[in-house]
């Protein structure tokens, strides 16, 4: 049979996915991003938006959307889902999603490459159809019956799901009962994304991360206990020059009290437009270098006494090797511990060996994300 889609009667289709479209937004972890995870709006922004560093959500209020809201989301999904398929019969592939398929429905309506639904639930299913991630930045502060709720729609409609995951906040998390997170897991939400930063309490307070170090440990000891699979993210350099060695400490100790699955490091750039931007440019914030980045995360790492896997899955972590190289595995699954743990100090130890001339000074990322 023609692929060509002149030659087969495709408009009845077409004309059904124009119809079709849910909300998505912006932002998701490296982890949950490509095009392999389904992207689900629970929550639209940051219910706290007061991070000194951060340049997400800005001038955008808050939503937690509702059950009703969501679910014709995902009713949407479904039938993008349905009509795909009935073009891959159409097409002679028997459901099978191939580029042939995505390729005809946009010959046959070219605005379908410029529809970010018909984009996300194509490319899902081109991967399998496996993974979603609830947006935006903190899904678990809705009603955690409405989110159980959610989860039961979610996986009876869209039942080729084996993970969904989402960001947390370590405020939110110290707020849910333990039985209520354990309900949330056992309703199919299996991964959490927590953005630690910090374990230092006064750098806590400074970047106004609205949480002590001794919330991040209750909120991530919790989400562990629940049966999440935890990934825990660290900014290298958050302190600067002058709070490193207790930026490193601190968060090496709250990390190990935490022990999650995943730590996963993301070296401070400050973002034009922030607070911490200015500090920067005004002179109170004095970054480190390559070398001295490097010090603080041997610092931290030594410190480490976890089981987790650390990670560098993010281009920040641009330090080079000897040969020039990338210094660090920017895979997803990082380094075991405590069995990579020598493997990773003798890394490090390598870059710091490297002329600090070879490697990226921050001066530069700043400059390259600034474009």
């Amino acid at each position: 049979m023609s692929l060509h889609a002149g030659s087969i009667d495709l408009h009845q289709y077409i004309d059904n996915l124009r119809m079709l479209s849910f909300p998505i937004g912006i932002y998701r972890p490296p982890s949950e991003g490509g095009r392999a995870s389904l992207l689900l709006r629970t929550t639209e922004n940051c219910p706290w938006n007061k991070c000194t560093f951060c340049a997400m959500y800005k001038e955008q209020p808050f939503i937690c959307r509702s059950v009703e809201a969501i679910k014709a989301d995902i009713d949407a999904v479904a039938a993008i889902r349905d009509e795909i398929i009935a073009v891959s019969w159409k097409l002679g592939f028997a459901g099978e999603i191939t580029r042939q398929v995505g390729e005809a429905i946009i010959r046959a309506d070219y605005c379908h490459n410029l529809n970010h639904s018909f984009y996300i639930v194509f490319h899902w299913l081109w991967s399998g159809g496996k993974t979603a991630f609830l947006q935006d930045a903190d899904s678990l502060i809705m009603r955690s019956s409405d989110m159980e709720t959610v989860l039961s729609y979610l996986l009876t409609r869209l039942p080729s799901l084996s993970r969904v995951t989402t960001y947390a906040r370590s405020k939110t998390l110290v707020k849910k009962r333990l039985e209520e997170l354990h309900r949330i897991q056992k309703a199919g939400l299996n991964r959490l994304h927590i953005g630690l930063e910090t374990g230092d309490d006064e750098l806590l307070a400074i970047v106004q991360k609205g949480v002590t170090s001794a919330e991040q440990i209750d909120g991530g000891q919790k989400a562990m206990a629940a049966g999440f699979q935890v990934s825990e993210y660290w900014m290298p350099d958050l302190g600067g020059r002058e709070r490193w060695l207790q930026h490193s400490t601190n968060t090496a100790r709250v990390l190990s009290a935490i022990n999650p699955h995943y730590i996963r490091s993301r070296p401070l750039v400050p973002k034009i437009g922030t607070p911490i931007f200015e500090d920067y440019k005004a002179g109170r914030l004095i970054l480190s270098s390559p070398h001295e980045r490097l010090n603080e995360l041997e610092c931290m790492v030594e410190k480490l006494d976890v089981t987790s896997r650390v990670c560098f899955d993010h281009a920040r972590n641009s330090w080079v090797d000897g040969r020039g190289e990338v210094l660090f595995r920017h895979d997803y699954e990082g380094y075991k511990f405590p069995t990579e743990k020598p493997l990773l100090l003798d890394r490090i130890r390598e870059g710091i060996n490297v002329a600090e001339s070879r490697h990226v000074h921050v001066r530069e990322l700043i400059r390259m994300e600034s474009l």
